[in-house]
């Protein structure tokens, strides 16, 4: 049925189970899966901001993207499935959701309910929401 799920994860509880049940469902179907994290690049919002914040952000930023592909990434390769990680800068995590799976021919998108968010993403909607919304690939969301 479906032979290359694609895995999205912030790191969050949600996200995690969410990994868990598409790392199950990929070994069960002996499919590949391809397991992607979004960060989003530094703003600098005062002219004057010193030039060593944006180093720190970005090391801060990949240190935290590692720590959550590995997790991810043991957990597949435990499990006997085949395992990619992909890190994705951007903007706008849902469209880099999607525009991964399509790159990586994903038949599947796997992701949790809602993750690190808070007020933002009451205000501006969850990733979750806009993934459903804009993908023409089958997306399982796990609460």
């Amino acid at each position: 049925m479906y032979r290359n799920i694609l895995i999205a994860t912030d790191g969050s509880d949600r996200a995690a189970k969410a990994a868990r049940h598409g790392v199950a469902l990929a070994q069960s179907l002996n499919a590949k899966v391809t397991i992607v994290t979004v960060t989003q690049p530094y703003h600098w919002f005062v002219q004057n901001m010193i030039s060593d914040t944006q180093i720190a952000y970005t090391q801060a930023r990949n240190q935290a993207a590692l720590a959550t592909l590995d997790a991810a990434y043991e957990a597949a390769n435990s499990a006997g499935v085949e395992v990619e990680i992909v890190h994705i800068e951007g903007e706008s995590p849902y469209k880099a959701i999607i525009d991964t799976a399509k790159a990586k021919n994903c038949d599947l998108i796997v992701m949790g309910s809602h993750g690190r968010g808070g007020i933002s993403a009451v205000i501006l909607g969850s990733e979750t929401t806009k993934v459903l919304t804009h993908s023409s690939i089958p997306v399982l969301v796990c609460g």
